[in-house]
């Protein structure tokens, strides 16, 4: 039976954005699955010209109970992938043990593990902003090009933005610093690769080596890995199949060998 991988897109994206992921690991004979957030389902255009009323109201905990609910109607535990938040997603997901192994991009950081640079307050402020109210953050292609797409030109990003980009829930984004952020670090766990982008504004690669280094069950197999001149658009930006053949490479070598 192949295995099953679920593709967590993160922050303002949607499914959508692992298209290309999903056809490629469907190639190396996964079965492969992408599951929208609430607020999320449907094109990004149409979205962003009327944002969902239940962004006003998604947190955290639902996007993760929202996966939760895919992963019992699977025939066995799944690998999943996931970037920024979903990242995050994955990391939980893995501490409930409910997953084969996973694989965590540009993760947002879990409750505790912080960061001093100044790009990471500057592209998160905006949306975590406890005085903004519940009303739907939306990306300009400015802020978005800064935190997303900063190795490329403005230009080069409004195709992506005009393509990807949608509205987002204000209370997703501060629930990392919740109790949906929490991660036992010395719990015991399958498989864990992480994986930062040296050049990443939103998330610092040194936010990542941070994260990585809070687990602490020495028997657990783990792993962490920059990849140079890589923005937080890693999973989309010039060279992404090179970081898609790295994670397949991995689970090869990392899932327990079996029937």
């Amino acid at each position: 039976m192949p295995h099953d991988v679920i593709f967590v897109h993160g922050m303002f994206m949607t499914p959508k954005s692992w298209a290309a992921w999903i056809a490629r690991f469907s190639e190396y004979g996964y079965r492969c699955h992408a599951v929208a957030w609430p607020g999320h389902e449907g094109e990004p255009r149409a979205l962003r010209a009327a944002p969902p009323e239940i962004l006003r109201t998604t947190t955290l905990r639902d996007v993760m109970e929202t996966h939760r609910a895919f992963i019992s109607t699977l025939p066995r535990k799944p690998i999943v992938v996931g970037h920024s938040v979903g990242g995050l997603i994955a990391q939980r997901l893995l501490n409930e043990g409910l997953v084969e192994a996973a694989v965590a991009l540009d993760s947002a950081p879990p409750k505790g593990i912080l960061a001093a640079k100044w790009s990471f307050f500057r592209a998160n402020l905006p949306v975590v902003n406890p005085f903004a109210g519940s009303r739907p953050f939306q990306f300009t292609l400015e802020q978005f090009h800064y935190a997303f797409c900063n190795t490329i030109s403005l230009e080069e990003t409004r195709p992506v933005f005009d393509a990807l980009v949608v509205p987002e829930s204000r209370k997703v984004a501060r629930g990392p610093a919740g109790p949906e952020g929490v991660i036992d670090f010395a719990k015991a766990h399958a498989p864990l690769l992480i994986i930062g982008g040296e050049r990443d504004h939103i998330v610092p690669w040194q936010l990542n080596e941070k994260n990585f280094r809070a687990y602490k069950d020495p028997g657990s197999v783990r792993e962490f890995r920059v990849f140079p001149d890589r923005d937080h658009f890693l999973c989309g930006q010039r060279g992404w199949e090179e970081l898609a053949d790295y994670i397949h490479g991995w689970l090869q070598t990392s899932l327990p060998k079996g029937p």
